[in-house]
């Protein structure tokens, strides 16, 4: 009697002292989140679409341009940078499903056929037309997905550093996020993803940015602070698992693209490789207009904003005129 006894003391004490750590992951996550949405708080406006609730900004009149972020992002990495340098435009920027601010519906799969018929119905909405489409990143994956499935909604692509071939590896940086498993992307979003996230979120950036420097008000301007929230680093993660279903196919599709595009790439972009996903492109979209930026990261909005803008303009030209 005394073996089995000890046992269920040992167990007992084991799952004490698990529900202990979830509970104190819970609680440190919900003050971390409660002070990310003091220095980050919501911008702009929101409207439900679809059973989602979209958190937007809109500012400026003229042809519409609409932004859309990349992984783990939001809308502020455009507002914040690009907005003031971009007048005579109606400027609109979103938080995708489940980032920053927006709210991702239960039954949701974030793939990119979704996500584009999500910013189809957006652009619906918000009577936007045919916008010229900004996309950085993930969200250049979304744009292209969006201009080849919904061609009628979109009037050019200016794509910054984007996401545009499929690999079957992953690298060393990613592979937090590849957790398959619904539920425990979940549990870990709710107890010890945000404060790991704060703990190397110096590292985190110097990869995005570098070789740049964070700008200095990245984390409250720039949104940064927004990502601390279990809802958005859910999403985040299950953003990366959806990209393997659909992104193969959709690379091969670029061929029928008859719009204009252009895209602009740093040449030491840590994050995505720019002959990889700019380069290559010459050979798959027709007329493309590339520009690479010598020296410059992943962020070229942010450290390199006046050359951004300058390149949306001259595609809003090709696009509008």
């Amino acid at each position: 009697m005394t073996v089995p006894a000890t046992l269920l003391l040992v167990l007992a004490v084991l799952i004490a002292a698990l529900a202990l750590a979830a509970g104190y992951g819970v609680f440190t996550t919900r003050r971390i989140s409660a002070n990310a949405q003091k220095l980050a708080p919501p911008r702009g406006k929101f409207v439900e679409i679809d059973g989602q609730r979209i958190h937007y900004v809109d500012q400026g009149e003229g042809r519409p341009i609409l932004f859309i972020h990349g992984l783990g992002a939001q809308l502020n990495h455009f507002r914040h940078p690009l907005f003031p340098l971009l007048p005579g435009f109606r400027l609109v920027a979103l938080d995708r499903p489940g980032s920053g601010y927006s709210v991702r519906s239960r039954k949701a799969k974030a793939t990119l056929t979704e996500q584009a018929r999500l910013v189809s119905r957006f652009i619906e909405t918000l009577s936007l037309g045919e916008p010229l489409v900004v996309g950085h990143s993930l969200g250049g994956a979304v744009s292209l997905t969006l201009a080849l499935n919904h061609p009628d909604r979109v009037a050019g692509l200016a794509l910054i550093a984007p996401l545009t071939a499929h690999r079957e590896d992953i690298p060393r940086e990613f592979q937090g996020l590849a957790i398959r498993s619904n539920l425990r992307r979940w549990l870990m979003a709710q107890t010890v993803s945000v404060p790991l996230s704060l703990k190397y979120a110096p590292q985190t950036l110097d990869f995005v940015f570098g070789p740049q420097a964070v700008t200095a008000d990245y984390g409250t301007e720039g949104g940064g602070w927004a990502g601390l929230q279990p809802s958005h680093v859910y999403a985040t993660g299950t953003d990366f698992v959806a990209l393997e279903t659909e992104l193969p196919a959709i690379e091969k599709r670029y061929g029928e693209l008859d719009i204009p595009v252009g895209i602009l790439f740093g040449t030491a972009d840590r994050v995505l490789e720019y002959d990889r996903h700019g380069l290559s492109m010459r050979d798959k979209v027709k007329g493309l207009d590339l520009e690479l930026l010598d020296g410059i990261g992943h962020m070229p909005q942010f450290v390199e904003a006046e050359k951004t803008a300058a390149f949306i303009r001259r595609i809003a030209s090709q696009a509008f005129g």
